[in-house]
């Protein structure tokens, strides 16, 4: 009897505690602020330490509107950088993870990313 009422607690607590961990799993949590080190970073003009955070931060797992976020940002710095494919592909990566991606204003007709971000965007949509 004595055991059976353990196995049942212990049973009980373990469903517990997965049940806490898919509701708020703190390797989200630290991913999503890494995400926003990662911007900083990137606001800071750190584009290189930038790059590294924000893929830490999508290896981390971070949320799927996130996820978008995190690409964007990649993209810019691919682009930036003058390396046009790869800042295609973090934009593809952008718009799968958030299909209805938009640019900022202040991102919106940048000489550089805007062109790539719009053909990428037309691509996607007619798939």
């Amino acid at each position: 009897m004595f055991r059976l009422l353990f196995v049942t607690i212990v049973f009980f607590l373990a469903g517990c505690q997965s049940t806490v961990v898919q509701e708020f799993p703190l390797t989200r949590f630290k991913a999503e602020a890494a995400l926003d080190r990662g911007i900083r970073e990137y606001d800071d003009g750190d584009y290189r330490v930038a790059a590294r955070t924000i893929q830490g931060a999508l290896d981390a797992g971070l949320t799927t509107r996130s996820q978008g976020r995190a690409h964007k940002y990649l993209a810019f710095i691919h682009c930036i950088a003058g390396d046009q494919p790869a800042c295609r592909d973090q934009f593809r990566k952008a718009f799968k993870a958030d299909p209805k991606l938009e640019l900022r204003p202040e991102e919106s007709g940048h000489p550089i990313w805007d062109p790539v971000y719009r053909n990428v965007r037309l691509e996607m949509a007619k798939k």
